[in-house]
């Protein structure tokens, strides 16, 4: 009974984490090589998205500069295992131990997403006392800077140019793995005693406040644990596509995560993972068109950027038919209720 009944009580977790897991066997198993790649990309959009669900679906407030968290742990780990032979030459302002070294990727992941959770620390203190479209633009300032400070850091970032020589470590299995890690502490975190705190103060500040619930530090908490599995979406894409590029992570990414939130529901766990495989399966889809197909005699062939249209396109009708979301801000239920009986 006991074991039925944590089934039960963690069954929306478990049931993404099974969605997630019957989909990499079969792209495994019977997928392309472009196929496995897709997956692996939509991996790592599951863990940024999921981390943007700990800050935004809790707290209430949208947050545009989260992405600067992506940037931070992939800039990181490229310093800690790029080439040692290219650092000393390339990026002359590193630390001399990072300029003749190179880290294992295990140790620097866990180092990276450490320096992006202590930045989330230090520029949250004062943001998280803001509300409402006041503490949404202070984030996008934190975009800005970061984005700023990054393409212009010559001697560490290498500027505008991209960091090349990332060793590969990333497949199916390691995104996985980290997305249902991801999963698993973000769906502990909403059912934990601070997760509830901070929704009910997204539902009505001036009430929690009175009940004794310190809303700051709450939505200084998530912030912090957001950032932290941003940054590691940001590793494991350093460590998939072998090169970065500042303008990666800035308004494209902000945008397109976003969009996943909010077309799969910005209030549920459920939501965030059902978003960003529903978009990603039509980003699939059009990427195909875009190159092209042939269907019997008919050749078909969409113009570049379709895919963003649809994706507009796709965010409208969602906005407009179903603001909650696909998923409407509820959690996959559990299917074996007995008829007739009251819960």
């Amino acid at each position: 009974m006991a074991g039925n009944s944590f089934i039960r009580s963690a069954w929306p977790m478990l049931s993404l984490v099974s969605l997630l897991l019957v989909i990499v066997l079969l792209v495994w198993a019977f997928g392309s090589a472009s196929l496995q790649r897709a997956t692996i990309e939509a991996l790592i959009r599951v863990i940024v998205v999921v981390g943007l669900y700990i800050f935004i679906g809790n707290s209430g407030i949208i947050s545009f500069g989260s992405i600067a968290f992506m940037a931070i742990g992939a800039y990181a780990t490229a310093w800690q295992t790029c080439c040692s032979r290219l650092k000393p030459l390339n990026m002359t302002g590193l630390p001399d131990f990072l300029k003749h070294n190179t880290i294992d990727f295990l140790p620097a992941a866990m180092a990276s997403c450490a320096l992006a959770t202590v930045v989330a620390l230090i520029i949250g203190y004062p943001i998280m006392r803001l509300s409402g479209i006041s503490a949404s633009i202070a984030t996008l300032a934190v975009l800005a800077i970061v984005n700023v400070t990054y393409a212009n850091w010559d001697t560490v970032t290498l500027g505008t140019n991209s960091v090349v020589g990332i060793p590969r470590y990333v497949d199916v299995w390691v995104a996985l793995g980290c997305a249902v890690l991801t999963i698993a502490v973000a769906y502990v975190y909403q059912e934990s005693k601070m997760g509830r705190a901070l929704r009910a103060a997204s539902q009505d500040e001036v009430a929690a406040k009175a009940v004794g619930i310190n809303v700051p530090r709450q939505r200084l908490v998530a912030w912090v644990l957001s950032a932290t599995f941003i940054a590691l979406g940001g590793v494991l894409y350093a460590h998939f596509v072998t090169l970065i590029t500042v303008d990666v992570f800035y308004l494209d990414m902000t945008f397109l995560t976003l969009a996943m939130l909010v077309v799969g529901g910005m209030k549920s766990l459920s939501g965030a993972v059902m978003g960003v495989v529903v978009l990603s399966v039509v980003i699939q889809i059009f990427r195909q068109l875009e190159s092209g197909i042939q269907i019997f005699d008919l050749a078909i062939k969409l113009p570049v950027s379709s895919q963003e249209v649809a994706l507009g396109v796709i965010m409208l009708v969602i906005l407009v038919l179903r603001p909650a979301g696909l998923m409407g801000g509820m959690e996959i239920s559990w299917p074996f209720r007995r008829v007739g009986v009251s819960r």
